[in-house]
């Protein structure tokens, strides 16, 4: 954040993590920042992050989305005059580009619901892997990759908004959520967090009763684990696949040793 303000950096493009961490350092007020551009990638950016970020640079952090396979698709276009920015949004279609989100027997979302995001291309419908949701203005918003969602007694979860819903509380400094083996229910959700706060049996229930307040009952994380951070790929993306790795490795040993 020194160098961001001595060197007057006018346009900067970071991972959500990283805009995260300077939320997280509480010291961001201690400097004046020159921006005018702000763009992530990799990965959403929670509603907590995003209110962090006007308050803080008073400039909107504008979406990037792509993948290594096809390139950047939708962009929020950071500093366009022609452009309204809608927070939290991917954006909308590179020009020339086609996207659509799409339901499992591949008719179009209607606005709100969430479903498959697909790329137009080599005329014919290619998956992003990734899930998303249109808005009545034809705005694009990211849902979690298709493996983060989580199915438990029938429920259909999204890991991302139960993950926002936890960085809403103030002793929360980051999260992931997975779904963990349940022999009742398929899966259950369980969140790993990182926080300053002592984990205790009160903590994990406060964080329980806090999720259960905002969204539907079922998506209630009934496990919780305290770490001290979280596992991330070399962009800073938080990396779920290696939780749900190490989670299935107990579980297996568990069975193992039964």
């Amino acid at each position: 954040m020194k160098a961001l303000q001595d060197y007057r950096i006018t346009n900067m493009s970071a991972a959500a993590t990283h805009y995260r961490m300077m939320k997280n350092s509480g010291m961001a007020r201690d400097y004046t920042f020159a921006f005018q551009k702000l763009s992530y990638t990799g990965e959403p950016i929670d509603p907590a992050t995003l209110e962090f970020i006007d308050e803080t640079f008073h400039v909107p952090a504008c979406s990037m989305y792509g993948t290594t396979e096809i390139g950047v698709v939708l962009v929020n276009y950071p500093g366009a005059t022609d452009y309204t920015v809608k927070p939290g949004a991917l954006g909308k279609p590179v020009p020339g580009l086609k996207l659509q989100v799409q339901m499992p027997d591949g008719s179009p979302a209607a606005p709100g619901v969430i479903g498959e995001l697909m790329l137009w291309r080599r005329d014919r419908w290619e998956t992003t892997k990734d899930l998303a949701r249109i808005d009545e203005d034809h705005y694009f918003y990211h849902a979690g990759r298709a493996d983060d969602v989580i199915i438990s007694a029938g429920w259909t979860m999204s890991a991302v908004e139960i993950e926002n819903t936890l960085l809403k509380h103030d002793d929360v400094l980051e999260v992931a959520v997975i779904g963990v083996p349940d022999a009742t229910r398929g899966q259950v959700v369980k969140a790993f967090v990182v926080t300053t706060r002592p984990g205790n049996q009160q903590f994990v229930d406060e964080l329980k009763t806090f999720t259960r307040e905002r969204l539907s009952r079922h998506e209630f994380p009934r496990h919780i684990e305290f770490v001290s951070e979280l596992p991330k790929t070399p962009a800073g993306k938080v990396h779920r696949k290696v939780l749900r790795d190490r989670e299935a490795a107990v579980a297996l040993a568990a069975t193992a040793s039964n």
